[in-house]
């Protein structure tokens, strides 16, 4: 008989953010043989919490392990209340740990915090970042397992040369910093007026309509696409030659791990798990957070070297490799055995 699981976290499809990994991992553990109950898509946040709750009381006797994802929003405390339920009931729970600001929330919710992972069967972290800050926090039950992602449907774009037109996709919050990148553009057209910047993404904060009325008073041209489905802006990226990330707070963004498996040329800004996910000017680029002067120098050195920038994309798609879902599932296996 197949192991039972729940999987609680957030699977919700919704318009103001972009997809998470929790549709990705349970897609490969149903290709293993598990049987996953999950919550919740619920949009209505007490609505999703109930559900959850109902979840699992109503298959608590079917599942002997809770996968939660934990992120450092609200959502944190859905975790920690799936957490509580499942110490009461006697089921093993393996925090999945998300979100860049997650640090904090460790600092600023120290019991809640200490109960969760001390508790822990075992900690899952899909970046090496926050992993050596659990250990640093005195957990060591704590396991890198990156977020999978499916390489077959990425195709590699081997390029040339480059040009700087650019990519950006993510949520319109100013976590991210999107006037950042529309800021780099302004720079860079004053050496190439062709650049270009396009900008994926749902609003989440106001920050969408910040960036528009700033493009428009700088007359630049920034093309807003709004959210896209993932099928859609993979296509949209062969039509250009540079990503580019630009949040102030982040962990292990998988929009920069699907564009190192597109072929494309990764800049990003140095905060949080960014530096244990790209080696700089080995597999990526990386430049200081709020900085669009440097962005732009960066952009001029890719330009003036696509034979060392080709080399710099090669390896990126050589490291997401161990991203692939086929490369991790028996860590999975093991850990859920």
């Amino acid at each position: 008989m197949a192991e039972s699981i729940l999987y609680i976290g957030n699977k919700l499809s919704n318009p103001k953010a972009n997809p998470t990994s929790h549709n990705a991992l349970i897609s490969g553990l149903k290709s293993e043989g598990f049987h996953i109950y999950s919550a919740s898509g619920l949009k209505n946040k007490y609505l999703r919490l109930a559900d959850m709750i109902i979840t699992f009381l109503k298959y608590s006797n079917k599942f002997k392990i809770v996968l939660i994802d934990v992120y450092s929003t609200q959502n944190f405390w859905y975790a920690i209340i799936i957490a509580r339920l499942s110490r009461i009931f006697g089921k093993k729970y393996i925090p999945i740990l998300h979100g860049g600001d997650l640090k904090n929330r460790f600092k600023n919710s120290t019991y809640a915090t200490k109960k969760l992972l001390e508790n822990s069967y075992h900690i899952v972290s899909p970046s090496v970042y926050y992993k050596n800050e659990v250990i640093k926090l005195g957990y060591q039950k704590v396991i890198h397992i990156p977020n999978p992602i499916y390489l077959k449907h990425y195709t590699f774009k081997q390029r040339n040369q480059f040009q700087p037109n650019f990519l950006w996709v993510r949520a319109f919050d100013d976590i991210y910093n999107p006037l950042m990148a529309i800021k780099s553009l302004e720079l860079i057209l004053k050496k190439y007026p062709s650049a270009e910047l396009c900008m994926v993404g749902p609003d989440k904060d106001g920050s969408l309509e910040i960036c528009k009325k700033y493009a428009e008073s700088k007359d630049l041209l920034v093309t807003f696409t709004g959210k896209l489905k993932k099928k859609e802006w993979t296509q949209l990226a062969s039509n250009f030659d540079v990503f580019l990330n630009t949040s102030n707070i982040d962990n292990s963004p998988l929009s920069v791990i699907e564009a190192m498996a597109l072929g494309l040329p990764v800049i990003t800004t140095n905060v949080g798990g960014m530096p244990f996910l790209i080696d700089d000017k080995i597999d990526g680029l990386l430049v200081q957070k709020n900085s669009p002067e440097e962005v732009s120098i960066v952009v001029d050195w890719i330009v003036q070297n696509p034979k060392e920038t080709k080399e710099i994309t090669c390896k990126a798609r050589e490291k997401v490799q161990n991203f692939d879902w086929h490369k991790i599932k028996e860590d999975w296996k093991e850990l859920l055995s």
